[in-house]
């Protein structure tokens, strides 16, 4: 993490922050985020991003102190990020990464990093999705629908990356992503009350309806139906869309370029939103 931040609107040194302004968030978890991706200085998709994040605390207004529904306007958040990237020359107007938006104690803090390591080798090799783990959330269990600052059960299986299925043995989504399959000539993705977060990439995928005549869809995702994929990609905000040539022990050649016509396609979107 870069050490430009800023918390309400004004830039900071993340070593100048103090910790009992973030008590409830940073030991218990209570508040929430939302990452974005940033290209030449511009998020992606901010007004999406900033949606999702009002309304999980609207959902949770006893449990998590909001910030001021002013610092929560697309207008507001990009003037901020302008100004942090000027301030520190090594961002830049032009910068290239990733923004998270955490929002708890009434505090809304903008921090900043570089894309990972490996993200330009994932494009193009892709990821394998070798494991499941089995009950890891019951059928419509609501947590999941929300990103919360208390995210340790997915930061610790961010490494093995295995698919997360309920107790009815459908497939739910990845640690830190979504998944969809190309299975009966549509690309699916499990639905909301599978349990999944909400991405916003999923979202923009939905919303668009097809890519190149293939539709686009929610559908129940039992695992033993996995087999018969003939692609699969996971999408977050952070890499956009990410090719599985192997899952659960099936190659699936298509994988990867699929995920590249896919990113192409968000790109496309995101260049008519915000």
């Amino acid at each position: 993490m870069l050490s430009t931040v800023a918390v309400n609107g004004e830039v900071k040194r993340w070593e100048d922050l103090r910790l009992h302004d973030f008590a409830q968030g940073f030991f218990f978890g209570a508040g929430f985020f939302t990452t974005f991706r940033i290209e030449d200085g511009a998020p992606l998709f901010l007004s999406r991003h900033l949606r999702r994040l009002t309304a999980s605390l609207a959902a949770h207004t006893d449990n998590v102190r909001a910030p001021s529904p002013e610092l929560l306007e697309p207008a507001s958040v990009r003037d901020t990020l302008r100004r942090c990237l000027a301030a520190d020359p090594l961002l830049g107007p032009r910068f290239q990464g990733i923004g998270k938006l955490s929002a708890s104690d009434g505090q809304l803090l903008l921090t900043l990093r570089p894309h990972a390591p490996d993200a330009e080798r994932l494009q193009h090799e892709g990821r394998a999705i070798l494991t499941v783990e089995h009950g890891a959330y019951r059928h419509g269990e609501t947590s999941p629908n929300h990103k919360g600052l208390s995210y340790f059960r997915q930061f610790s299986r961010m490494q093995q990356l295995p698919v997360l299925a309920n107790e009815l043995a459908h497939a739910c989504e990845l640690p830190t992503a979504n998944l969809f399959v190309l299975l009966d000539g549509a690309l699916v993705t499990p639905p909301l009350d599978a349990p999944c977060l909400p991405g916003v990439i999923r979202a923009v995928l939905l919303d668009s309806g097809s890519i190149d005549g293939v539709p686009i869809m929610e559908q129940a995702l039992p695992l033993a139906r996995l087999a018969e994929a003939r692609a699969g990609v996971f999408t977050n905000a952070a890499v956009l869309a990410t090719g599985v040539p192997r899952l659960l022990g099936h190659t699936l050649p298509e994988s990867l370029s699929l995920a590249a016509r896919l990113r192409e396609h968000i790109l496309t979107m995101a260049s008519r939103e915000d």
